[in-house]
């Protein structure tokens, strides 16, 4: 990919400041970092970012934390003091952005809710990201992406038919991240036109219901939850994972009749089974997927898993294999396409990559993985600070 003309990107020239930790925060702020805006992350002395010590997997840093830092600045400041409250404000009096996901409350104690700032900064856009919004029954409770799951309904619909699972990765956070980089591209859009701030405004609960949203539909007006099916399709059939005979898997699924007539004809080389009452419909075959699964594994028996993928291929069946981490890592899809950039961390390099959205023409940032505080001194002495008040706040432990 190309660089944009003269380097630019869509975001240079904005700066954010992020009180942020954990995922949903995090993700919204590294996007916005990706596209080249400036990202002040604000931490606590010491201790930092807590994701920073969820594990030490990736050159002794923690695997959520690389993942969602890079291209940003670390700042500590220990907020509860008045010298911090002072280098914040004046950050702040220079930003387009604050984003916090701080504990339920915690911001509007600190006087950084929307209202107070905007009286003071007009052009500030402030992005609250909280678990249940700042009203209702829920405001002060907690949360975490596995109770969000919980909430939402999620685990309720996910697992085995016997038991209920989580989702494999962070899918609260990210939902709310993802609700609050595209709100806050949109509050950039808006003051374009007025020249006012805006809050935005994201809880994982309601992100994580807007994505739960056929669930929802299907299980309120038709009066019963869509099935859990482990790793199989509720409502389609075949869609899911069969065996094949070297011990692998393959998953696919048909979308509609011709495609089961092409499977039937070109995969099974069964077409008797377009007479067979018991899969002549997509219900049917929902209803009778046990009977289906063993005449497909059957047929597969025979096969591995690559020869599998080929005749589906053939007959223009979409299938996928069951990968792996490794093999999503070295996937050659991803390797064709150039998406794996170096990134440094501390203590090494990773690689990381591209952003899943392609501008034309515009390079990501993909800058390097802060330790914590690597940027005080740096910031500090663009404020205007002398070497010995940055000395006297550290040894104030304000930084």
């Amino acid at each position: 990919m190309s660089p944009s003309p003269k380097g630019i990107r869509p975001l240079d020239g904005i700066r954010v400041v992020s009180l942020e930790h954990a995922v949903a925060a995090p993700f919204a702020t590294r996007q916005l970092a990706d596209l080249g805006a400036r990202v002040i992350k604000v931490e606590r002395p010491g201790a930092g970012d807590f994701a920073r010590g969820y594990d030490e997997t990736v050159h002794g840093q923690a695997s959520h934390f690389v993942w969602l830092n890079r291209g940003k600045e670390s700042l500590t400041l220990d907020l509860k003091q008045d010298e911090a409250q002072k280098v914040l404000h004046q950050l702040l009096a220079d930003a387009d952005v604050l984003v916090q996901n701080l504990a339920p409350g915690a911001a509007a104690r600190m006087g950084l809710d929307f209202d107070t700032l905007h009286a003071r900064y007009g052009k500030l856009i402030v992005c609250d990201i909280s678990g249940y919004g700042d009203a209702g029954p829920y405001r002060d409770k907690k949360a975490y992406d596995l109770l969000i799951q919980a909430a939402a309904g999620l685990i309720g619909i996910t697992g085995g038919p016997d038991e209920p699972s989580r989702a494999g990765i962070s899918i609260a956070d990210i939902a709310a991240g993802m609700y609050a980089y595209t709100g806050i591209l949109s509050a950039l859009l808006q003051r374009g036109r007025t020249g006012e701030g805006v809050r935005v405004e994201v809880t994982m609960l309601e992100a994580l219901s807007e994505w739960m949203g056929y669930a929802l539909y299907f299980g309120h007006y038709g009066g019963t939850p869509p099935a859990r099916f482990g790793a199989s399709h509720p409502a389609i059939a075949p869609y899911g994972v069969h065996r094949t005979g070297d011990g692998g898997s393959v998953i696919f699924g048909l979308q509609n009749e011709r495609e089961w007539r092409a499977f039937c004809e070109k995969v099974l080389e069964q077409p008797e089974l377009l007479q067979d009452e018991r899969f002549a419909t997509n219900s049917g075959r929902v209803k009778n997927r046990p009977a289906m699964t063993e005449i497909i594994e059957q047929r597969f028996a025979s096969m591995t898993v690559s020869q599998a993928e080929a005749l589906l291929d053939a007959a223009q069946i979409a299938n996928a294999p069951m990968n792996d981490i490794e093999a999503v890592w070295n996937h050659p899809q991803l390797a064709a396409r150039n998406r794996w950039r170096e990134v440094a961390v501390p203590g090494g390099t990773i690689g990381a990559l591209l952003p899943p959205a392609n501008l034309s023409g515009v390079e990501p940032v993909m800058g390097d993985v802060p330790a914590l505080g690597a940027h005080s001194r740096q910031i500090l002495a663009e404020l205007g600070y002398a070497d010995s008040d940055i000395a006297a706040l550290a040894d104030k432990q304000t930084i």
